[in-house]
């Protein structure tokens, strides 16, 4: 008899376990008035465990002089931090538009490198 144990019941007072949540229903807002940053670059890609930090950047180029090697700056123009999951949804999606380029020939796909040795 010490063995068994009593279930809680609406009868002793205790709470029944609660059943799991539904996930969230999230409604996406479009907001018109966001602005946009134009990048031609990557200067940046950190992931330290909690979020992946990734800067993006523009090239400026100098005045082009005859006779003279072109030089250029390249500026920051966004950062962007992202969770964990938001990282891994970026990476799934930037997959599928890496397959579409490659399908439309507007990519090469590259093969997954052997991981070392």
């Amino acid at each position: 008899m010490a063995s068994e144990q009593a279930e809680p019941t609406a009868a002793t007072g205790a709470a029944a376990p609660a059943a799991p949540r539904p996930p969230a229903t999230i409604r996406y807002i479009d907001r018109p008035d966001l602005a946009e940053t134009f990048a031609d670059a990557i200067s940046g890609l950190i992931f330290d465990g909690q979020s992946l930090r990734i800067e993006f950047a523009v090239t400026r180029l100098d005045e082009v002089k005859q006779n003279s090697p072109i030089v250029g700056r390249r500026f920051p123009a966004c950062r962007l931090v992202l969770t964990p999951a938001a990282a891994v949804d970026l990476i799934n999606r930037m997959q599928q538009v890496g397959a579409a380029l490659a399908q439309a020939g507007l990519a090469k796909a590259t093969p997954a490198s052997a991981p070392p040795r």
